[in-house]
Parts: C-alpha cells; sequence; structure tokens
C-alpha cells in the first residue's frame, strides 16, 4: 500500500458545508478528512485564494466518438473536461455511429476510448423503436441508464419513441429499477408552431415554443406514474414547465431534472440575429425563464446542472450564413461549465456549496457513480483547486472545434489544479482516465432518493 499525501485548505468544501481541513489521500481514496493541521509529510497546500472542491461530475456530454469525431472526440473533450475541473463525465449515446442502442455498440464506444481519456468516462445507453429488449442488457453490461428522444433527434440513426415505445422502455426499466432520461419536446406542437427559417432569432424562439417542452414533459410524467419508473428530464429551458414537475414529484412520480448553463446565463432578448453559436435544442429562452431556472435550483425543483456539450464543425454552425435553421444546435462549453455557473450563482447570492450540490454530488447520485461527487471518506480523490474571485476571458479551449457562444465572455473563477483519484491531471500528460461502469461494486449504491 502506498504512502498517504495531502492536499489542504483554508477553504475545502466538504458535504457538511465550508470548512479549513486536510484531505489525506492513499491509493486514489480519500482515507481521512481532518482539521487543516493535521497532516504529514507529503503535504500540498493551496493558496489562500483557492478553494478546494470536488472534482465535478457531468452527466451529460456529447463526445460524438466513433462516427462524428471531427465533431468532438474522447481525447479532446476529456483534456477540456479536466481543464475545467470536471473528473467525470458521461457520454451520451448519440451522435456516435453507432449509437450506443445494445451491448456491442456499447462495447465498440468503450474500445475507442480505452487509453485516450484523461478523465474517467461513464456511458449512456440508447432507446430507440425497436430495441425495448436490448435495454436491461445494456444495464448489464454497465451504462448508467438510457436516454431516449420524444422527438427526431437531429440525426437519423436515433430515432424517437412515440408513447407506446416510451411506456416499452419504462415498463422493461421499472422491472429493474433502470434510469431513463429523455429530451422532451412534442413534434406535434412544433410541427403547429411558425416556422423557422433565416436569422432572426425571435422566430427560432418561436419555432420551438415551451409549450412543446411542456407537452412532452407531461406525456413523460404520466408513463413514469404509470410504469412505476424512474425518469429524468434533460435540459430544462422552459420554466412553464416547473409546477408539473413540482405536482408530479409531490405525488410520489420518481422524476428528477437538470438545466444547463446556457439556459442559466444567456437570454433570448440578448442573443445576436445570426450569431448560431447560440442555437440549441430546446432555445435558450427569455430572462423570466433564467431567473425562474435560478429560483428553482434553490427551490429544489431542479437538482442539476450539467453541460448538454454538443459542438459539430463550423461548418455545420453556418456562421457564414447566420440561419438558425440550417444550423446544427448544439452548445459548446464543457471547459467553461464550472465559472460560468459559478459567475452566474455568485452574483445571485449562492455559494461553492450550492455549485458542489448542483454539478458534483446530485450528477453523482442520478448516474450510481457513488465513488464520485463529494470530498469524504471512502471517495475517489477527484479534487479541484480554485481561485473563485480571479477574473479572466473566454480565449482558446481544448474543445476539438473554436465556435461556442461564451467566446471572449469574461468570467470569474479559475481553475487551477485537477487531481484524479489523487494523480495530478497535468496537460500533455499520459491519460489517466479510467473507463466506468455501473456494475462496479464501488460504483453502485441505493437508487436515487425520490425527491421531496
Amino acid at each position: 500500500m502506498s504512502a498517504a499525501f495531502v492536499v489542504r485548505a483554508r477553504r475545502v468544501v466538504l458535504p457538511d458545508g465550508e470548512r479549513p481541513a486536510a484531505v489525506h489521500v492513499r491509493d486514489g481514496v480519500v482515507v481521512a478528512v481532518t482539521g487543516f493541521d493535521e497532516v504529514g509529510d507529503q503535504v500540498v497546500t493551496l493558496d489562500d485564494d483557492e478553494v478546494l472542491l470536488p472534482g465535478l461530475v457531468d452527466s451529460h456530454v456529447h463526445v460524438n466518438e466513433p462516427g462524428r469525431t471531427e465533431w468532438e472526440g474522447f481525447a479532446s473533450a476529456t483534456r477540456a473536461a479536466a481543464a475545467g475541473g470536471i473528473t467525470t463525465i458521461v457520454d451520451m449515446p448519440l451522435n456516435s455511429i453507432p449509437p450506443t442502442v445494445d451491448v456491442p455498440a456499447l462495447h465498440v464506444k468503450r474500445a475507442v476510448a480505452e487509453g485516450q481519456v484523461s478523465v474517467d468516462v461513464a456511458f449512456w445507453g440508447g432507446a430507440v423503436p425497436g430495441n425495448a429488449g436490448e435495454l436491461r442488457q445494456l444495464l448489464a453490461a454497465g451504462a448508467v441508464g438510457v436516454k431516449c428522444f420524444l422527438l427526431d433527434s437531429g440525426v437519423p440513426e436515433f430515432p424517437p419513441l412515440d408513447d407506446a415505445g416510451l411506456r416499452a422502455a419504462l415498463t422493461e426499466l421499472a422491472a429493474v429499477d433502470g434510469l431513463l432520461i429523455a429530451h422532451c419536446e412534442d413534434d406535434d406542437v412544433i410541427t403547429a408552431a411558425p416556422q423557422a427559417g433565416g436569422r432572426s432569432y425571435a422566430d427560432f424562439l418561436a419555432s420551438r415554443p415551451g409549450a412543446a417542452e411542456e407537452t412532452a414533459i407531461g406525456r413523460l410524467i404520466a408513463a413514469a406514474r404509470d410504469t412505476g419508473a424512474r425518469v429524468h428530464v434533460v435540459h430544462l429551458a422552459d420554466a412553464g414547465a416547473l409546477p408539473m414537475l413540482r405536482a408530479a414529484r409531490a405525488e410520489g412520480v420518481r422524476i428528477t431534472v437538470e438545466t444547463c448553463p446556457h439556459y442559466l446565463t444567456f437570454s433570448a432578448e440578448e442573443v445576436p440575429d445570426g450569431d448560431t453559436s447560440f442555437k440549441c435544442c430546446p432555445p435558450i429562452r427569455e430572462a423570466g425563464h433564467r431567473e425562474a431556472l435560478w429560483q428553482a435550483l434553490a427551490a429544489g425543483d431542479v437538482d442539476l446542472v450539467v453541460s448538454d456539450h454538443s459542438p459539430c464543425t463550423p461548418e455545420l454552425k453556418r456562421l457564414d450564413v447566420g440561419d438558425f435553421a440550417l444550423a446544427w444546435g448544439g452548445i459548446a462549453g464543457l471547459q467553461v461549465t464550472l465559472p460560468v455557473v459559478w459567475s452566474g450563482a455568485r452574483a445571485r447570492g449562492f455559494g461553492l456549496t450550492d455549485v458542489v450540490r448542483w454539478m458534483s454530488a446530485a450528477p453523482a447520485q442520478l448516474t450510481g457513480l457513488t465513488g464520485k461527487g463529494a470530498i469524504a471518506v471512502g471517495k475517489d480523490a477527484d479534487l479541484v483547486a480554485f481561485a473563485p474571485d480571479e477574473l479572466w476571458r473566454v480565449a482558446q479551449l481544448h474543445h476539438r472545434n473554436p465556435v461556442t457562444p461564451y467566446a471572449g465572455r469574461a468570467l470569474t473563477g479559475v481553475v487551477r489544479r485537477t487531481w484524479l483519484r489523487g494523480q495530478p491531471l497535468v496537460d500533455g500528460a499520459a491519460p489517466l482516465g479510467r473507463l466506468l461502469s455501473r456494475t462496479e461494486a464501488d460504483r453502485v449504491g441505493a437508487p436515487p432518493a425520490v425527491p421531496q
């Protein structure tokens, strides 16, 4: 057994709050959390302007490899994550080819990722028409859950589920208490809305109204209620859905909710016409929705914040013509997720303990990666030295492609050092990440509690 070393700071964010502490690490695991002065010989002491955080867990990342590796890829995505204080990502089952909709495709994904990841990586499976019989096997093979779309996903190899398909998938998952996460927009509502085209952001927003999210979330709630399955709403943008989500939880429906940094940062009123770097689905809505989402995080009605990092090549963003109908929909922002959220949180009176709850503890709980999510005895020693008061401006990032709406934005908070299972992550060094599986004994705990 190797000797322990210690990382200590005057400010450490722990499960019971923030205080001075020394974190003792042996063989990649936290073995003790003591007072600041209770240390041995191998000690790293953070600077006075730094706070020690647990590594973040980003459960919504589109790596796109294999098949569309020119959009991103495991090497570039995980370097960006490490630079941003994210020590675990969970890869989405699309937009890779093949999509991760069966066990052989999951094996392909793991084989491609092996040896090139800078942080730990887990995987979602996918639920598409006709593969309900594959879902239990995907979970048994290590997927942390399965994702579905309730409307066209944008890529033909990952079609959406209708109500019958949704209920078939949930019935299969309920039998093993598996989790289904869903992109909730309703195709009929969008078809009836004005069709987008051209440079006007207002026109694009009108083409994907809040009612599309609300209708689809209502369908998901009804199916979860009838089957008893666990479900999760990804990337909530529409605050109008919050009352129905709150009511569903109150009656015992097992549903959790995430939102994303771009919905907490930008507003429709400030998106320039023709700037398709802002295009995502569901769209960035008006400032009233943004502020209501912050309030929902404070109230516990929204559980977590994750990036929904969904990059593409610059050509597919169609910045040359600025047409929102033609451009690929997705926000690239993995590396800046922490400072973006912290900048907005501190401006509204939240603390780093809140940010850690939303961006580390809650995603770890959602995915069953119970070795992650906190600085605590028995957890992986995934640690981040964060300077919460340092100002900087977004410039060059590790993302494979440079298009992001955060370019040039002034932010507060800088990640200075990151440790993965006690090992320092240094840009250019050999990758240290592992591929995680929900079947690992030290990664699987009880299912997430039903929110109250």
